[in-house]
């Protein structure tokens, strides 16, 4: 059998030896945290290589992704479907070995990481989601979601703000099964973090007493490279189970590298040819580059242990099964991912309520009354929002706030977060038994924009619920009023952003979010009320299809004009105004759905011979001119905002029936 040194030096040979091959990336962290990894992995990881999927299994998250090559050599090494060639395309087009860890590129890798402390933050939602979900399904001896998140972090993720925010709310809520683990080794591009020389530090915070002061149990000064000091610590930080665990692991970056060891020049380059051969040596490693003898990988092999661990659980959970039949068919269910078998029917019946009631209300409350109709049938929702419920409306009738006393609950109350509770949605979404949704207003996805773009990269399914949507939320002012947020939201690939024009839409547009699969969703309501829309059958089944005529005129159109949200209406009004033409309006509250529509439907909505058209949004107007065409015009706000009521904001702005209406005439 192997030693710990020698088994932690395979991970410090795998990750020189890709770094070297590609000619970048980041041996450095790897090489100083590989004695900590071997400790975790082999005496406190609870996992399955030939399952990576098992529901019980813990949770790893490298949240300082720029040192992937830790994770490939410790998924590669226990056993997952990794091989040495894997690693030997490191950095390469279309590799299962990224250059930061993508999720669902290899089998083991549970987010994505690289943008620094949104892993850790990830990793606050996966702890969350398992105390959840096992407050809401445990029994008194049957401890059937029972596992642990584990999380590496470095001085980057802990200088983020959004460390400060997502650590911040872990100790708030007590997250006891959630342990990370600090690369405390002063350490990053520009040099020594705590300042060397004439060189002044930059991160020279008191790290244990700031996690401390959030209500974490800390462990303070571990030797990064004494595999029993960090076994001892990582006991103890077990050991509690009331508040989350910061061990603080002091370490050597590049450790083994005779010379490039403590140095920044080892952080994000490859060693050298040179450099690596001495560094075999100061190692005693003799084998070859990505060679690993047996004996190494029999000491890290993970095949057994985890199938053993998986197979004990299946004996339990049939225990348990046997039990409580409806609560292990109801666990099964939400942990596929499957939503409940009556679902659509309960949905659409719901849908016909909306349509029956013809409410003229503003789309937030409309939305709030859709998670009062749909909540009942979906115990997955885990609501929350930004120190905002009572505007964002996401509180429902059910809602129940999680915290310490309260776990089994589905209500988070994230505080002034918009980061941090988009990142942990994120995490919650990948622990899986939960279908999140997380509120602010809608100017305020600035702040979250890199955690929206983190989940449509993932194509995961978060729910983003913003509120206050346009200039007409009114007095606040241009701070407030977003202008250019819903168009660049649009641009995030595989991102889905509806803005609904009535409560009809609001609650058509709740259920495509939950119905999909495949990404996240950004759902857009207004504060103020909205008109109620009529239509055919035909009409309500086509808001699904992302864009729909919604009033129609004989024969073909002389001008089409295209409208979202509160825009709607005026659009109707106009169409309406022009008795001497014949005006189709569209409503399109979701241009990625309506563009993946076949183009038959496209063009029936659309239709090309039909040059002379408007959109009209209050927002940046970039977005719709591939609708309108050269031909065509825009009404929209292409500067900032005013504070000043709805109304007369509207107008000052131009989004009035007389100004649309010459903008149609002006194409015609």
């Amino acid at each position: 059998m192997s030693s710990r040194q020698e088994l932690a030096n395979a991970i410090r040979a795998l990750a020189m030896d890709a770094v070297q091959k590609a000619n970048s990336g980041h041996p450095g962290a790897p090489m100083g945290m590989a004695d900590i990894a071997e400790v975790l992995w082999n005496d406190f990881m609870i996992h399955n290589p030939g399952n990576p999927h098992w529901p019980n299994r813990d949770r790893f998250v490298l949240s300082n992704g720029h040192g992937s090559m830790l994770i490939y050599a410790l998924l590669h090494l226990t056993g997952y479907e990794l091989g040495i060639e894997d690693l030997k395309q490191f950095r390469q087009l279309h590799s299962r070995t990224p250059g930061h860890p993508e999720y669902g590129y290899a089998p083991g890798i549970e987010t994505t990481t690289g943008p620094l402390g949104q892993g850790i933050s990830n990793a606050v939602g996966m702890a969350l989601a398992e105390r959840a979900l096992a407050a809401q399904f445990n029994r008194p001896d049957h401890a059937i979601i029972d596992h642990h998140t584990y999380v590496f972090l470095g001085d980057g993720c802990m200088m983020e703000g959004i460390s400060h925010e997502s650590c911040s709310l872990a100790g708030a809520l007590g997250l006891g099964k959630l342990i990370a683990i600090y690369d405390d080794n002063n350490i990053s591009i520009d040099g020594e973090v705590r300042g060397h020389g004439e060189t002044p530090g930059w991160f020279l915070d008191d790290t244990p007493k700031r996690f401390e002061a959030y209500g974490w149990h800390v462990i303070p000064k571990v030797d990064g490279h004494d595999p029993a000091a960090v076994k001892a610590a990582i006991e103890a930080a077990r050991a509690i189970t009331d508040r989350p665990s910061l061990i603080c692991c002091q370490t050597i970056i590049g450790f083994g590298s005779p010379n490039k060891q403590g140095k920044e020049e080892c952080h994000g380059a490859a060693l050298g040819e040179e450099e690596v051969a001495l560094t075999r040596q100061a190692l005693g490693w003799t084998s070859p580059p990505f060679v690993i003898p047996e004996s190494v990988y029999q000491g890290w092999s993970a095949k057994e242990r985890g199938a053993a661990a998986e197979s004990a659980w299946n004996d339990r959970f049939a225990a348990y099964a046997e039990a409580y039949p409806a609560e292990a068919a109801e666990l099964q269910r939400r942990l596929a991912g499957e939503l409940p078998e009556d679902w659509s029917a309960q949905a659409d019946a719901f849908i016909a309520s909306v349509v029956e009631k013809a409410e003229t209300i503003a789309s937030r409350k409309a939305s709030q009354n859709t998670l009062n109709g749909f909540g009942p049938h979906l115990p997955e929702l885990l609501g929350g929002s930004a120190d905002l419920a009572g505007s964002n409306l996401t509180l429902w009738k059910g809602a129940k706030g999680i915290g310490r006393g309260e776990q089994a609950g589905n209500y988070v109350y994230y505080g002034v977060r918009e980061f941090g509770m988009s990142a942990m949605m994120n995490g919650i979404a990948l622990h899986g038994g939960f279908i999140p949704y997380g509120a602010t207003f809608l100017m305020f996805s600035e702040y979250a924009r890199n955690a929206l773009r983190m989940a449509a990269l993932m194509k995961i399914q978060t729910i983003f619920v913003y509120t206050h949507d346009s200039i007409g939320l009114g007095e606040d002012g241009p701070t407030h009023q977003p202008v250019e947020q819903i168009p660049t939201l649009r641009m995030i690939p595989h991102m889905n952003v509806w803005r609904p024009c009535d409560a009809v839409e609001s609650a058509v547009s709740w259920k495509c979010a939950i119905e999909r699969r495949d990404g996240p969703t950004c759902l857009i309501f207004s504060r103020q009320n909205l008109a109620h829309m009529d239509r055919t059958p035909e009409q309500l089944a086509a808001i699904a299809q992302g864009g729909y005529v919604l009033r129609d005129c004989a024969g073909t159109p002389d001008a089409i004009i295209i409208a979202t949200g509160s825009e709607v209406e005026l659009a109707v009004k106009a169409a309406e105004a022009m008795s001497d033409k014949a005006i189709r309006v569209v409503s399109m509250p979701c241009t990625e759905v309506f563009d993946a529509q076949d183009a038959a439907y496209r063009e029936s909505v659309l239709p090309s011979a039909v040059t002379a058209r408007v959109a009209v949004e209050a927002a940046v107007t970039d977005g719709w001119w591939k609708y309108v065409g050269q031909q065509g015009d825009v009404l929209g706000v292409n500067r900032f905002g005013e504070s000043a009521p709805a109304g007369p904001l509207f107008k000052e702005f131009g989004f009035t029936v007389e100004n649309l209406v010459a903008k149609v005439r002006g194409v015609l």
